[in-house]
Parts: structure tokens; sequence; C-alpha cells
């Protein structure tokens, strides 16, 4: 079984680099995307953009009835997370440092 965020074009490639298969949806079609992602029975946990659905739950409740999996988890999003100031690039370096033990600069 695999991980999967449901996202946001701009967002999507930066999960697809951490290795997760990232789903692309707009607010519209979002519930519907992420429907077809449990019924897919691919995915053990599959984590959605607050911006696109705030309640993951809640959209996808009576696909959901009789299922343990896949587990669904709100994220912030990117865009959220850094619009109170903070940088960015300096986020995502001590991440990746602390992640895999040194700096990447592309």
């Amino acid at each position: 079984m695999k991980i999967g965020v449901l996202t946001d074009i701009e967002t999507a490639s930066g999960y697809r680099m951490a290795g997760l298969e990232a789903v692309v949806a707009g607010p519209e079609e979002a519930a519907r995307r992420l429907a077809e992602m449990v019924q897919s029975n691919q995915y053990a946990l599959i984590a959605v953009d607050q911006r696109l659905l705030p309640d993951p739950n809640k959209a996808v409740e009576r696909v959901m009835r009789g299922r343990s999996a896949p587990v669904l988890l709100s994220l912030p999003n990117l865009l959220d997370a850094f619009s109170g100031g903070d940088d960015a690039k300096a986020y995502m370096r001590t991440l990746v440092r602390e992640t895999i033990g040194f700096d990447i600069k592309l």
C-alpha cells in the first residue's frame, strides 16, 4: 500500500520529490478525487491539503463506511505555513538537513 497526497499543482512536485504519490485537484473536484483515491484500495495513508478540503473525513464519510483504511490526514498548505513571514527556503533547508544529514543546493 502507498502513501498519497491530495494537493494543489503548486506543491505536488515537492511531495513527488519526497517519494510520495501526489494527486492534483482543485477545490471544486477535491472531494471526488479523494473518494476515488479511497475506493482504489491502493493507499494506507492519504494526506489532504486543508485548502482543498478542510475536513477530509466529512467529505468522504459515506465512502469510508466499513473501511479501516486509508487513514486520512489533514495537512496545512505550504503557502499558508509560510504566509507569516517565515523564510520558506530556510525551512526547507533545515528540514532536508535534519532528514538526510546534509544540505543539498540545486
